[in-house]
């Protein structure tokens, strides 16, 4: 089959690539649709220096074979974390912090760049089927961005902003102001912040704004200087929800933390039920985060131009 390989941050588009064997438990799903993600970008350049394999974790696909017959023909999304489901962590928790997990495009299992995928079926959610694929596709990165809800409890007075016009940071950015929140999006480029304006977001650049100007931060700016942005704009005793992944560590001065008892978030995966429900009432801007779609035999070139200044969601079509 087509698939994009990345090996040791070498992309290669390989065009008889083995298709993949489902194991006992899993579904054999045709990708209709795939997104390129942050951290694909961060991936080819060496965020997980030993990934080989098959890149990509966003898809929408339809399901072509199953260990439960019921399932096929349906068109499906699917959670990128695979646990054990044998451990304490997997019974207790789930699989996203499973020891032994793998990972679809990320750890130890081929991603969705590809013609067709593998995937558990209890890694699947159906799609409603007045959903269009290209709404459907939000559906891991919003996952991630409700992600924030489950785990900190805004208070009504709290200050919000959302360092990083993004991918990730557009849609978390909805998220708190879906909820009500008082939310600013900052970015460091006036032009980013164009179309989180025209929603009715309140936006602004970060370097306008003083030392402790907010009580809660989520920080997805995907670089090395971000957390220090964040650390610079959270008040003493605000909170600080850290959303970036990339290549390389950061360098950065976290006395403030200690001496302003600022409470530290790490945020990941989220829950896909919540955010397919979400996407279903169609009250969230997905369409207009749509940059560019490109036919897979093009991906290398695809991932080029998601990897410009300003470019927000590429999309790949098998």
């Amino acid at each position: 089959m087509l698939a994009l390989i990345c090996s040791s941050g070498q992309l290669k588009l390989e065009r008889d690539y083995p298709p993949p064997v489902p194991q006992v438990d899993e579904a054999l799903v045709h990708v209709t649709l795939a997104g390129i993600c942050a951290t694909d970008l961060e991936i080819v350049k060496g965020y997980v220096p030993d990934f080989s394999g098959v890149l990509g974790h966003e898809f929408v696909g339809v399901v072509v074979a199953s260990p439960d017959a019921t399932w096929v023909g349906k068109r499906v999304v699917g959670s990128i974390n695979i646990g054990c489901q044998a451990c304490e962590t997997c019974l207790k928790h789930g699989p996203e912090h499973c020891p032994n997990r793998r990972t679809l495009g990320i750890h130890h299992h081929d991603g969705v760049f590809a013609e067709c995928v593998a995937v558990p079926l209890r890694n699947l959610h159906l799609v409603p089927d007045d959903m269009p694929d290209e709404r459907a596709i939000f559906t891991e990165p919003l996952a991630a961005a409700l992600r924030i809800r489950e785990q900190v409890t805004i208070r009504p007075s709290d200050k919000i902003v959302v360092i990083g016009p993004g991918r990730l940071g557009l849609l978390v950015a909805q998220v708190l102001h879906l909820a009500g929140e008082d939310v600013t999006l900052l970015g460091r480029r006036r032009e980013s912040l164009t179309l989180p304006a025209s929603w009715g977001l309140s936006t602004g650049l970060a370097v306008e704004y003083a030392e402790n100007s907010f009580d809660f931060v989520v920080e997805v700016t995907g670089n090395e200087a971000g957390l220090a942005e964040a650390l610079r704009l959270v008040r003493p005793l605000g909170n600080l929800v850290l959303k970036s992944t990339f290549a390389g560590s950061s360098q950065v001065d976290l006395t403030k933390i200690v001496v302003g008892e600022i409470t530290v978030t790490g945020s990941r995966c989220g829950q896909f039920a919540p955010a397919l429900r979400l996407l279903a009432e169609n009250s969230l801007h997905t369409e207009s985060l749509i940059t560019a779609e490109y036919p897979l035999h093009d991906a290398e070139a695809a991932l080029a131009h998601a990897a410009q200044p300003g470019v927000v969601k590429v999309l790949l079509r098998p």
